[in-house]
């Protein structure tokens, strides 16, 4: 897992530049949503994830947290459970980019859930 929370892991398979638009999402225990946008920038690499009835929304989720990007089948993988998902905070979408707190605390949440995913060896 990465040091950086924005930014994909060197080993998920990210092919930078590729549009995952509309890619389906998954969590260790199932379908989370599809994306809805996403960001290749550096330092800025995140997911916005519709997630439909299910969450009633959009999440948005740091590259940090794809585990694995399938290609064949158009599905990124998380490190994170849904429950984890569906605890994170809510997606602000008048703050992702500018609000340096909101994403310091998304990213610190994330953290946290990845590490208890991973045991606690470590995180975003």
């Amino acid at each position: 897992m990465t040091d950086n929370p924005w930014a994909y892991s060197a080993t998920c398979g990210h092919l930078p530049g590729t549009d995952l638009t509309g890619w389906d999402v998954e969590a260790t225990d199932g379908h989370v949503g599809t994306v809805a946008e996403h960001s290749d920038e550096a330092g800025d690499a995140h997911l916005v994830v519709d997630a439909g009835t299910w969450i009633f929304g959009e999440l948005l989720i740091p590259a940090g947290a794809v585990a694995e990007v399938d290609t064949e089948r158009r599905t990124l993988h998380l490190s994170l459970t849904k429950d984890q998902v569906k605890d994170a905070p809510p997606f602000l979408s008048d703050r992702h980019l500018a609000d340096r707190q909101y994403r310091e605390d998304v990213a610190a949440y994330y953290r946290m859930a990845v590490a208890s995913c991973e045991g606690g060896s470590g995180g975003l």
